[in-house]
């Protein structure tokens, strides 16, 4: 062999052995990180939401970090955008679970998304726990019955969620007759539709109409005059803000006085800007805290928010804290990163003083925990009420 070729070869295996070296580089750094995924609603209707549970994530993880992480290990939030879509949300799941490797994914906000990608992450042995999704669905599978293993939520449900309001409705504002109007569009909206009218009726209420809109929808006078002319004494709207606020803003209109009552897809700053503030006068939804609520674990979390963010906290940041702290106590406990040791610790989590208060999960992955009335003032939240389960 000539020294030239000699020289050649020496030449490419050294390049061989510095490009091997630095790729053990990026490999030892990376070992320092664990990766949480976020599956959220970062644009589109539900844009708020997402936007204020990755805050809340963020918080966690940067509280976390700063007492020296998990593991010896620092934290970092892996963020996907589902556009507000359940096929993107699918497709988000993906990319998390396969691509980025993470440990454990805040699923998304909207039931229907949540449904949606929970065969990804199922199949990939990874951990969704939702901040917000109540539909019975995201944890057990109407097909079969059974558990969906790998998916928890840190939200009370839908049944709990639509009873609460008829109870309300009943006990509090003497309600007799209701009205439901619900988004058809979402399994969020129909069910609590469905679990308030079984309430409502198994307490001797009499729902006078049930009527349907879909998202994106903004024309909403036909119906609200068909609502009108049956003379509720409540209408029960479990929607999302940005159809929600325009149609109060139109009942209104059309003097349609009564009380208006929802769910927590009420929880928007952008309510009131749609609505305006003396439509939704009169109005009332639950939601899992309130930020006026004095317990020192609420305070707390105010204020670290307000200092990182510069403003409240709504339902969507706490829960969302809540979720990846959640987590974080689960990975602490199993003394691990492997995906499927943290989803077992997470179902065995109970008495956990969370922010939204104390939770323990059942056998199907879902908290038990009370639940907050909300009533709009001049625009303004303010707490009306708690209900304990």
């Amino acid at each position: 062999m000539s020294k030239s070729r000699f020289t050649k070869i020496v030449s490419v295996m050294v390049s061989v052995l510095m490009v091997a070296g630095l790729v053990a580089g990026c490999g030892d750094q990376q070992a320092d990180i664990i990766k949480i995924g976020a599956n959220l609603e970062m644009t589109g209707g539900n844009a708020t939401f997402g936007q204020s549970a990755t805050n809340g994530a963020k918080l966690a993880i940067k509280q976390t970090n700063d007492k020296g992480g998990v593991l010896g290990k620092q934290l970092t939030l892996v963020v996907a955008d589902n556009k507000s879509e359940a096929a993107e949300a699918a497709n988000a799941m993906q990319k998390l679970v396969t691509q980025d490797k993470v440990v454990a994914v805040i699923a998304p906000i909207a039931s229907s998304s949540v449904i949606a990608a929970a065969q990804v992450n199922a199949e990939n042995k990874v951990l969704a726990i939702s901040p917000t999704a109540s539909n019975p669905k995201v944890t057990v599978d109407p097909a079969t019955g059974k558990v969906r293993d790998y998916n928890f939520r840190a939200a009370f449900i839908d049944p709990f969620q639509g009873s609460v309001m008829a109870v309300f409705a009943q006990k509090s504002l003497n309600a007799k007759t209701a009205a439901i109007y619900i988004d058809n569009s979402s399994d969020y909206a129909k069910g609590l539709g469905h679990f308030f009218k079984e309430t409502f009726e198994k307490n001797g209420g009499t729902i006078v109409t049930s009527e349907a809109y879909l998202a994106k929808d903004t024309d909403f006078k036909a119906t609200l005059t068909k609502i009108k002319a049956q003379t509720p004494d409540v209408v029960f709207v479990p929607g999302y803000y940005q159809e929600v606020g325009m149609i109060i803003k139109q009942a209104r209109e059309l003097g349609l006085t009564v009380p208006f009552l929802g769910g927590d897809g009420w929880d928007s700053a952008k309510l009131p800007e749609i609505g305006g503030a003396q439509a939704l006068n009169n109005s009332f939804f639950s939601n899992h805290y309130s930020p006026d609520d004095n317990s020192p674990d609420v305070v707390a979390f105010v204020e670290a928010y307000k200092k990182e963010y510069n403003q409240t906290p709504d339902a969507f940041a706490a829960l969302s804290y809540d979720a990846t702290m959640m987590v974080i106590q689960a990975m602490k406990r199993a003394n691990s990163a492997d995906p499927v040791k943290i989803k077992d610790e997470l179902a065995n989590t109970k008495d956990y003083q969370a922010v939204s208060g104390l939770i323990s999960f059942n056998t199907t992955h879902d908290p038990v925990k009370s639940a907050v009335i909300i009533e709009m003032k001049e625009g303004k939240q303010t707490f009306r009420e708690k209900v304990n389960p």
